[in-house]
C-alpha cells in the first residue's frame, strides 16, 4: 500500500489490487503510518488451524482476525523493499513490538520461504531464528523437525524445529503456558499465550 498524506491518521479497511481485489486493514497511525496488515488476532472467534490452500488464499475479516494470504504476502514483498512490524499484547495489557528492516517470502514453488533480518524493538527477536525456513501447515510439513511442528503447535508458520514464535497458534482465552498458543518466546520467556497480535508491512522508504 502506498502512503497517502491525505489518509494520515485514518486507520481502516482499504481495497488493494494484487492478482485480484482484496480487502486489507491499513494502519495509518503507528510509527508514521503507511502499514498494510498481513496478520491480525483479536479473539478466538476464528480458527487459524487451516490448510495450505487456505493460507495461500487468505482468510478472515481484515479488521478483526485475518491472514492476508501467502500469495498476497509474496506479491507485496517480492521486490524485497518491505519492512515488517509485529505488534503484540499480553492479557495483562503489556505491549511490545518487533520491527525488521528486511522481510519477504518466496513463491509457492519455494514454499513461501522466509527472509527476515534487521531486528529492533522491545519484544526481542523471535522471528529471525526462522529465517530461511519454508512455510508449514497441518497438511504440508516443511520444517526441520522429525514431527510436524504445525500439528504439534496447532498452527501454521515458518517452523524450524520447531519455533520461537507461533502467532497463528490456537487462540487461548487467558495467559496459559502452551506451545500450541500464539506466543513470542523472547518477550514472555516462555510459551505464554498472547491476547492480540498484528503483523504489518510497508515500503522501506515510506517514512
Amino acid at each position: 500500500m502506498k502512503k497517502d498524506p491525505s489518509k494520515k491518521g485514518q486507520d481502516g479497511v482499504y481495497v488493494i489490487y494484487l492478482d485480484s481485489w482484496k480487502e486489507v486493514f491499513c494502519d495509518m497511525t503507528i510509527d508514521g503510518g503507511g502499514w498494510t496488515v498481513i496478520q491480525k488476532r483479536e479473539d478466538g472467534n476464528l480458527s487459524f488451524y487451516r490448510t495450505w490452500h487456505e493460507y495461500k488464499q487468505g482468510f478472515g475479516n481484515a479488521s478483526k482476525n485475518f491472514w492476508i494470504g501467502n500469495g498476497a504476502i509474496h506479491a507485496l514483498t517480492k521486490d524485497q523493499d518491505q519492512e515488517l512490524r509485529v505488534d503484540l499484547q499480553r492479557f495483562n495489557g503489556e505491549t511490545a513490538y518487533a520491527k525488521y528492516s528486511t522481510f519477504y517470502i518466496g513463491n509457492e514453488t519455494e514454499k513461501y520461504t522466509l527472509t527476515v533480518s534487521g531486528y529492533k524493538g522491545t519484544a526481542g527477536d523471535s522471528l529471525a531464528p526462522h529465517n530461511g525456513m519454508r512455510f508449514s501447515t497441518k497438511d504440508q510439513d516443511n520444517d526441520h523437525s522429525s514431527n510436524s511442528c504445525a500439528r504439534s503447535h496447532y498452527g501454521a508458520w515458518w517452523y524450524n524445529s520447531c519455533t520461537n514464535s507461533n502467532l497463528n497458534g490456537n487462540y487461548a482465552q487467558s495467559a496459559v503456558n502452551s506451545s500450541k498458543s500464539p506466543y513470542w518466546y523472547r518477550w514472555t520467556r516462555g510459551y505464554i499465550a498472547l491476547k492480540k497480535t498484528a503483523m504489518m508491512i510497508r515500503h522501506k522508504h515510506e517514512v
